[in-house]
């Protein structure tokens, strides 16, 4: 599909249900290695437990994906080449750009017929973490469920942190958390649950034992089949209880 933005058309992945029917909408958010065929898979999943789930290319401004093209299994040898050209276009994605280009999908997703009406599901992983809790903050009324896998730099002392929007989420939230993952050191989910908690959001947070940044993800060295199962297993009960 494309959608269009402020800043011109972003390429995305939409999937649903073979059927009729219309469905909750669910938007997921990539990680940094971008739209690929797994994050399809990933999307696929959801759609057949009963989701219309769009999968955008939040790098767009850099071209159609695959913006940067990566191997089937990305090992650590592949690593620092990949986030030599990775990195600089993350930068280059402000908070304030997300943020309009989380505007323009959700409201393609509100005139999407093969979604229902209604506050759509987040789920991100790694970086898309971060951008759907800023999307939750951001968007209260359209947002009734955010999932954040993984997720690095959620509650820095940065000014624009993404934890800073606690006080506009309306959503109900669910974060796995990976023990192993030097991008959110303990300190860091102290301050994101305390910002939560105050705010008054509800929200409930684990930190997945023996699971390392990208646990979800299986084209990856960090994937963990258990905590990846486990993702899935607490993702669809948000989304069931809240869609």
């Amino acid at each position: 599909m494309d959608i269009p933005t402020q800043d011109g058309i972003a390429d995305a992945y939409l999937v649903h249900p073979d059927d009729t029917d219309r469905h909750p909408a669910v938007l997921l958010y990539m990680d940094a290695f971008g739209l690929r065929p797994h994050l399809r898979g990933m999307a696929d999943r959801l759609a057949a437990a009963g989701y219309t789930v769009l999968v955008p290319n939040i790098f767009y401004r850099h071209g159609r994906a695959p913006v940067v093209e990566l191997p089937d299994f990305i090992d650590p040898a592949a690593r620092p080449q990949l986030f030599e050209h990775i990195m600089p276009i993350v930068r280059e994605l402000t908070p304030e750009r997300a943020m309009s280009d989380a505007g323009a999908y959700l409201d393609w997703l509100a005139s999407c017929p093969q979604a229902t009406d209604g506050p759509v599901g987040l789920t991100g992983y790694c970086m898309g973490a971060g951008l759907a809790l800023r999307t939750a903050g951001t968007y209260p009324d359209r947002v009734a469920a955010a999932g954040g896998f993984h997720g690095g730099n959620l509650a820095t002392e940065a000014p624009d942190s993404p934890h800073t929007v606690a006080g506009r989420i309306t959503a109900e939230l669910y974060f796995g958390h990976a023990d192993q993952d030097r991008s959110l050191p303990p300190e860091q989910i102290e301050r994101l649950d305390k910002a939560l908690t105050e705010a008054g959001v509800r929200h409930h947070a684990e930190v997945y034992a023996g699971a390392q940044h990208g646990y979800t993800q299986a084209d990856t060295v960090a994937y963990n089949a258990e905590a990846a199962e486990r993702h899935w297993e607490a993702l669809l009960g948000l989304f069931g209880r809240t869609l």
